[in-house]
């Protein structure tokens, strides 16, 4: 295990169905699988204080975390519970392909997410956007939505990149890290059939991704975080494969 590389995350909504039930629990299984951190994707039944005690107990720390809403009200009432548990940074996790549709709504969605920087930024946030795979299956005049977005944003407005995502929407990942450059802080590592959105994933490296090639391009990374949206075996366990493949084969840093 190489001691250069990035620490290794999990996105929570990996989980969402269990944490649902029992949160705090969830943090604890996680947190046994060795996990050095997490990715929030809400609190559900915790309070910020109560999280931060179970994570600490845990022995994991906060990656970031992911924001829905980017209206100034919810904005600053996120920002308000990230400050609690001491995460300074976020992510929007999600903007509808219809946000991505023509270069008039590629610029109403840079604006969107530079007003939303602008307020996270004043609260000592750093805010930055995770793609699906829309924005580069979304072809505007020879260049993808993605490469239109992101020469809109504010310099200061990092890429969190899903690696599976960009993949099915038509991406060399490895072309798109080189493009990002320093802007490249997170990657979503994620494996799987990539043949359609809809399809279950598996633990990373048992898929159709060329995870160390990826993973290797990608200097700059300061989390590789394991993300899972659906899988068609028990989660835990793909998690937990998941980690081992990347810390054994030195891509990604356990807990010690």
């Amino acid at each position: 295990m190489s001691t250069g590389s990035p620490p290794i995350s999990v996105q929570l909504y990996s989980v969402r169905d269990q944490a649902a039930k029992d949160f705090e629990g969830v943090l604890r299984r996680i947190g046994e699988i060795g996990f050095v951190g997490v990715e929030l994707a809400g609190f559900h039944d915790l309070t910020p204080a109560h999280y931060k005690s179970v994570l600490e107990e845990s022995g994991l720390v906060t990656s970031s975390a992911h924001l829905g809403d980017l209206a100034p009200d919810a904005l600053n009432a996120m920002l308000d519970n990230l400050q609690e548990i001491g995460c300074d940074t976020a992510v929007c996790a999600f903007m509808p392909a219809e946000r991505f549709a023509d270069l008039d709504a590629v610029k109403a969605s840079a604006d969107a997410l530079n007003k939303a920087n602008e307020i996270a930024r004043s609260r000592g946030v750093s805010l930055g956007y995770h793609n699906h795979w829309w924005e580069f299956a979304t072809n505007l005049d020879g260049r993808t939505a993605w490469s239109e977005l992101f020469e809109r944003l504010d310099p200061t407005v990092f890429a969190e990149l899903d690696i599976y995502w960009a993949t099915l929407g038509g991406a060399d990942p490895r072309q798109v890290i080189a493009d990002l450059g320093d802007r490249l802080w997170l990657l979503h590592v994620k494996d799987g059939p990539c043949d359609a959105p809809e399809s279950p994933m598996v633990a990373v490296g048992s898929g159709t991704l060329d995870i160390p090639a990826i993973l290797t391009s990608a200097p700059t990374a300061k989390w590789h975080i394991v993300e899972l949206d659906r899988c068609a075996t028990d989660m835990f366990a793909a998690l937990a494969d998941s980690l081992r493949y990347l810390v054994d084969s030195g891509l990604s840093r356990g807990r010690a």
